[in-house]
């Protein structure tokens, strides 16, 4: 079977850019081998299935639940109970709804689901090998790579009935009395915060320090509240051993030269992840793979091979569900001649924890290290009328601006709503706007957003609801 375009992979990447080339015009197959708990074909890849949608889901209805175990000040009085089971089914609704819209979407866009694996062979040729064993090969103009990444699991752990990973975690279907997550990323912070607010007992191992890729104040100020929340949360711990009984979990770990070993009732591994290549690209493709596990692309995600790409996960930069995305869409678009590109330094990082932690472009230590002169604007949510009346007074919103130019290199924030106000961020930095730009926009009263407005002006000092730093 011929095609314009072979994706291997049907995840945020590879089924945005089956669609968008379809939308331009080219036949697409695109080669999927997810399979649900239902053993379904499902599309979405680890994103939809097990990672950003049902952890989202999760995350929510713990909110809720803590919520209103805490609105006695707002003058409701209630008696929450949680039903983990439902919770669980609600999740996979969820999760069930949007991969089935995504079928419906390949079906719109005549874009061909192979519900099966896909390796790329030299020549561009690739083999498909679908569900019931049968192989074919498959040719095409154009290649995408976009097959994702698997959770890191070390060697001194291995996975059983309560030991799991990110995608064990999202199954629990009984509130672990004491929970042990190794890793405070992303993942283990959302994941700890899941239960915690459930009511388990949350320990949190960190072999490094606490978030050390975002800007220190941010990190500084977000272990405080996950502290508050019982969160508790150890940096410099080493893992030396995990394993399990019928009835619980051992960990033994090493912090300030102290070994220490607990039990307990799960332990979820979540130290990473890493580029999923096993059986994907044949030797003799041509296609080149660094040190790093990652296939080497240029700047268009254009692979070692003319006619080859790569996408997402196994490429360079942060593995982001929407990163891959626009990266999906990019080389669809360059394939049809157009002349798109994506700008890697404007990718936001967000982190789905209550508050929530998102960023866009330089640090303050990024900046120091490069020797750029820049100013600081800081406004705290505390004093930001919407905050106050929703009770979501923690956090605070932080703007960079080039001493010289006035440009913004980076924003960043903490609080309630954070991963849709970065978008402020994003934008205006795309457009090279200045924080003056920024200043002289009108925000809509009472929002949160006005917190962006007001650090803005605190980068020259003339922020309005808040004393001036000297």
């Amino acid at each position: 079977m011929n095609y314009d375009i072979i994706i291997i992979g049907g995840g945020p990447g590879g089924y945005v850019s089956a669609i968008r080339a379809a939308q331009l015009g080219f036949k697409v197959g695109c080669i999927d081998k997810w399979i649900d708990k239902n053993n379904n074909p499902s599309l979405g890849g680890t994103c939809l299935n097990v990672g950003c949608i049902p952890s989202k889901a999760l995350l929510e209805s713990s909110h809720l639940f803590k919520n209103i175990q805490n609105s006695e000040h707002l003058g409701i009085k209630a008696n929450a109970k949680i039903d983990v089971k439902k919770m669980l089914a609600n999740k996979d609704k969820i999760v069930g709804e949007l991969t089935g819209g995504i079928a419906s979407l390949f079906k719109a866009n005549n874009i061909t689901w192979l519900q099966g694996t896909g390796k790329l062979l030299k020549n561009k040729q690739v083999s498909f090998i679908d569900g019931k064993n049968n192989e074919e090969i498959l040719t095409a103009k154009n290649i995408v790579l976009a097959t994702g990444s698997v959770s890191v699991i070390p060697p001194n752990m291995q996975l059983g009935k309560r030991i799991i990973d990110s995608e064990g975690a999202l199954d629990l279907d009984k509130i672990p009395k004491k929970l042990c997550v190794i890793g405070a990323g992303a993942i283990g912070l959302e994941l700890g915060s899941v239960w915690r607010r459930l009511g388990s007992e949350v320990v949190i191992l960190e072999r490094d320090g606490f978030l050390t890729t975002a800007d220190s104040k941010v990190s500084r100020t977000s272990a405080s509240y996950f502290k508050k929340q019982g969160l508790n949360i150890f940096t410099g711990a080493e893992v030396i051993s995990v394993s399990e009984t019928s009835k619980f979990a051992t960990v033994k770990y090493k912090k300030a030269q102290e070994e220490i070993t607990e039990k307990f009732d799960n332990v979820i591994v979540a130290v990473g992840r890493k580029p999923y290549l096993e059986g994907c690209i044949d030797k003799d493709s041509g296609v080149k793979i660094n040190d790093s596990g990652r296939v080497e692309v240029d700047d268009f995600c254009q692979t070692s091979v003319e006619g080859v790409y790569a996408i997402g996960d196994i490429v360079k930069g942060p593995m982001l569900a929407h990163k891959a995305s626009e990266e999906g869409v990019v080389v669809a678009q360059r394939i049809a001649g157009q002349k798109s590109q994506i700008n890697h330094d404007l990718v936001p990082m967000v982190i789905y924890t209550h508050p929530e932690i998102a960023w866009v472009g330089k640090t303050e230590k990024d900046l120091k290290t490069s020797g750029v002169d820049y100013k600081v604007g800081e406004f705290s949510f505390m004093a930001n009328g919407r905050a106050k009346s929703a009770s979501e007074t923690d956090g605070f919103v932080k703007v960079l601006a080039d001493s010289n130019t006035d440009r913004i290199l980076g924003m960043h924030i903490v609080g309630h709503n954070a991963s849709e106000l970065i978008a402020n961020g994003v934008i205006t930095m795309e457009f090279e706007g200045t924080s003056e730009d920024l200043s002289r926009m009108i925000f809509a009263h009472p929002t949160l957003s006005e917190s962006i407005h007001e650090a803005a002006l605190a980068v020259d000092k003339r922020a309005i609801h808040t004393i001036n730093k000297k």
